[in-house]
């Protein structure tokens, strides 16, 4: 195997390209990805004629980006450079602007890192299966030579029509003024977040606004608990209404409320859910399966329909637009819209929560109450040696303790008062546990149960 097919085999994921810069992913690949997109358009999207190219604050943005513009530019395809553009911005290009589009950014990942995410015209998804892998083949073979009458490059900014955009989906009337701190990390939240906001009666404290791809305060990674850290500190201080943590492509957001606690995505999914089926009562909504019950409880309890799914957006966008979902909410901060061209986008979300706080006569901390109804372990990583016979083992013992389980994505099992779901990592020997339970005592001895149960394989 080359080195070039190596590199390619540990970059292009399930989802979307990402690796280290450069001696993963450098302007050599970038450029071959850009010849293979373009390659891959023309058998999947014949009439595509241009591409639409943003990218995130990385230093290393520019170089990546140029490479793979001349790949496209080199085989007929006009590129439209829509500039510094947060993931969920240019979704909102792809399906206003009918076209396919490509962002260079690694999300939440450290500063070494970047990566492509990738998507055809209308914001529709491209996964491994139904095209990345082979454009990772096509970007490792013979490059074909360059076309005749190459395609051409023009810029377009998009950041006022998106937020119009992001504005219809509340009554922007409606909003009380409300303090909100919001923690951009140094990432595209700095250019969209205060967009979004002004003009609104929101009295924004921005943390960590510059755009620096190298996160000189703390990572872009607000799943992660010690990320939130200022952010619950400074709402404290100054008393916010709200508390606001965007990741570094700025697609995903987590919540804090007015006492600096923080809310679950399940919770959020839980609460824009049920805002959402008060303005379409029985429409359809999703759920991945790694979710609180809480979310199909509050579904059924607006008269919605909840679906469950696996985990990842390429799954989730399916399975929308199979199912006409008006919503779709993921437990690691990704909320879809099926208005936002059943992308996700945490602004979105935002501003629903806060069309919500505007509507109550309670703070946060009370309205989240009746969403916030188990406990949940969080997602424990176990190193194992056989990730399917340890699934297969854990399977059988629950089986035969009563429990129901599938095996839609990983193992989940289900004994009605707890159940967890077991999934393997796409990338390393892992598997991920997420439990809930009735309360902390239960949640912890579950956890101890399954994973007794987890280390009988060697």
């Amino acid at each position: 195997m080359t080195d070039l097919q190596q590199r390619l085999d540990l970059i292009v994921k399930a989802y979307d390209v990402r690796g280290t810069y450069p001696d993963q992913f450098d302007a050599d690949i970038a450029g071959r990805l850009g010849t293979a997109f373009a390659q891959f358009l023309r058998e999947d999207d014949p009439a595509a004629t241009r591409v639409l190219l943003g990218r995130d604050m990385r230093p290393s943005g520019p170089e990546l980006t140029e490479a793979f513009a001349r790949g496209l530019m080199n085989q007929g395809f006009d590129v439209v450079d829509v500039g510094l553009v947060s993931t969920d911005q240019l979704s909102f290009a792809a399906g206003q602007l009918d076209a396919p589009g490509a962002v260079f950014t690694a999300s939440h990942n450290p500063a070494g890192y970047n990566g492509i995410k990738m998507c055809r015209r209308g914001a529709a998804p491209i996964s491994g299966e139904t095209g990345l892998y082979a454009m990772k083949d096509a970007a490792a073979g013979p490059q074909p030579d360059p076309v005749a009458e190459p395609g051409s490059m023009e810029s377009q900014d998009v950041l006022d029509a998106y937020v119009a955009h992001l504005h219809t989906f509340i009554d922007t009337a409606a909003l009380k003024p409300l303090k909100v701190v919001a923690d951009t990390a140094n990432g595209m939240g700095g250019l969209v977040v205060p967009a979004a906001f002004a003009g609104l009666p929101i009295e924004l404290d921005h943390l960590y606004p510059e755009l620096d791809g190298t996160f000189p305060n703390h990572p872009a990674d607000p799943i992660q608990p010690e990320n939130q850290e200022d952010l619950r500190a400074r709402v404290r201080e100054l008393g916010a209404d709200i508390g606001l943590a965007f990741d570094g492509d700025a697609d995903r957001v987590f919540i804090v409320d007015e006492r600096a606690e923080p809310m679950s995505g399940s919770i959020t999914t839980a609460m824009v859910a049920a805002s959402i089926l008060k303005r379409e009562p029985g429409a359809t909504v999703l759920h991945n399966l790694i979710c609180s019950k809480t979310v199909a409880e509050v579904v059924a309890e607006g008269g919605g329909t909840a679906v469950r799914t696996r985990v990842g957006h390429s799954f989730i966008k399916q399975k929308m637009a199979e199912t006409g979902a008006i919503f779709a909410g993921e437990h690691s901060g990704h909320y879809y819209f099926r208005d936002n061209y059943r992308a996700d986008s945490g602004l979105i979300a935002a501003l629903v929560i806060l069309e919500m706080m505007s509507n109550s006569d309670v703070p946060l901390s009370e309205m989240r109450k009746p969403f916030d109804r188990y406990v949940a372990s969080g997602e424990i990583n176990t190193t194992v040696n056989d990730i399917d016979a340890v699934i297969d083992h854990v399977a059988a013992d629950m089986e035969a303790k009563g429990a129901t389980s599938d095996r839609m994505d990983g193992l989940t099992v289900d004994f009605g008062e707890w159940w967890f779901n077991m999934r393997p990592s796409n990338t390393e020997p892992l598997l991920r546990l997420n439990l809930e339970a009735g309360d902390a005592d239960a949640c912890a001895a579950r956890v101890a149960e399954v994973q007794a149960i987890m280390a009988e394989v060697p």
